[in-house]
């Protein structure tokens, strides 16, 4: 019996190829292979899918952060909050600033950041704060003083705008619900002085006004990038009601492995929890099921960051997710038959 992947980008490549594969084509036979007519266009689309002002395209999503957070005055001696559970990029990003993550914990039931954690270790120090909206559900609202970045990485795909910050990121990697051929990002904003803040600072520009001074980088979207993205924009309602559909269906046969989920998640992961997560894992192996762990470390226990980072207080529900949780296939590709099989495979496993 073949197992179950956990993605399966080539199916997916195979429903929009005709599309995808012409606005290639037409990107390399136009010559506008930096910036150009299928970037605009995709800046224009996501930010007024997503209802923010402006769209600037970026290399990654990591860089997005970094970006955003530069266009902040962010720097050397500086505080920036962040959450337990993350990938790794939402601390590097901050450290590659010269600035230092502040670690909080989430909440006991979802692993996102809590809000009373994030008001609680702002001090004159904290120059932002950076709230991620994991698997694609929702941060709660926090009510700061200090300006807020919303890591959006995993969020493309909500209705309406994600997350009520100065700047929101996206993140366009392969595996996202909303992927490209390779890496890019975009970050969102209303304000638009930043965006031109931004634009600048991935176009080898600076800041020169900024009490920080950063200098440019090299982070432009790639246009091939876009016209990629933009094969696959028509596609993605539909390819996100699929998910929530199977994602339903997983969830009423997991018992109390269930992790409660937002209504509006695009499911970019389909996560569970288990106290005994690798036996869990392991009879899921059995029954021909690859499951992935996001995440085992906390940001403040993960070896690329942990002796850079301060613990605004214990961890203890950002630890309990890092041992318990656990994802699942989920993707619109999925045949009504693998369907079938995780569902009975998560039901013995619970």
């Amino acid at each position: 019996m073949d197992a179950i992947p956990f993605v399966d980008l080539v199916s997916r490549h195979s429903l929009v190829a005709t599309q995808v594969e012409a606005n290639v084509i037409e990107v390399l036979r136009s010559g506008h292979y930096i910036g150009g007519p299928f970037v605009s266009q995709l800046e224009t689309e996501i930010a007024e899918r997503c209802g923010r002002a402006h769209g600037v395209g970026v290399a990654s999503g990591t860089d997005g952060l970094i970006l955003a957070l530069a266009a902040l005055g962010v720097g050397a001696g500086d505080e920036v909050i962040v959450p337990a559970i993350s990938f790794v990029a939402t601390a590097s990003a901050v450290l590659c600033l010269g600035a230092v993550p502040v670690v909080v914990d989430v909440l006991p039931d979802r692993p996102l950041m809590d809000p009373v954690a994030a008001s609680a270790a702002v001090c004159d120090r904290t120059a932002a704060v950076v709230p991620v909206h994991l698997f694609g559900d929702a941060a709660p609202a926090l009510n700061m003083t200090v300006p807020v970045v919303d890591d959006a990485a995993q969020a493309m795909g909500r209705v309406g705008a994600v997350g009520a910050g100065e700047a929101c990121v996206l993140s366009f990697y392969p595996t996202k619900v909303l992927g490209g051929a390779g890496d890019g990002g975009m970050v969102l904003t209303d304000d638009e002085a930043m965006a031109r803040a931004l634009r600048s600072l991935a176009n080898h520009g600076g800041m020169p006004n900024s009490r920080v001074g950063h200098r440019g980088t090299n982070s432009r979207l790639d246009a091939l990038q876009a016209a990629v993205l933009l094969g696959h924009l028509p596609a993605l309602d539909e390819r996100i009601r699929r998910r929530r559909a199977i994602a339903r269906r997983f969830d009423a046969v997991a018992g109390k492995m269930a992790i409660a989920r937002d209504p509006e998640s695009p499911v970019t992961v389909c996560a569970f929890r288990h106290p005994d997560r690798a036996a869990v894992c392991a009879t899921l192996a059995e029954l021909g099921v690859e499951t992935r762990l996001y995440y085992s470390n906390t940001l403040a226990s993960h070896p690329a960051v942990a002796q850079s980072v301060r613990c605004a207080g214990p961890l203890t529900n950002g630890e309990r997710f890092a041992n318990e949780a656990f994802a699942v296939p989920c993707y619109a590709g999925l045949s009504e038959a693998s369907v079938e099989r995780i569902c009975r495979a998560l039901e013995r496993a619970a």
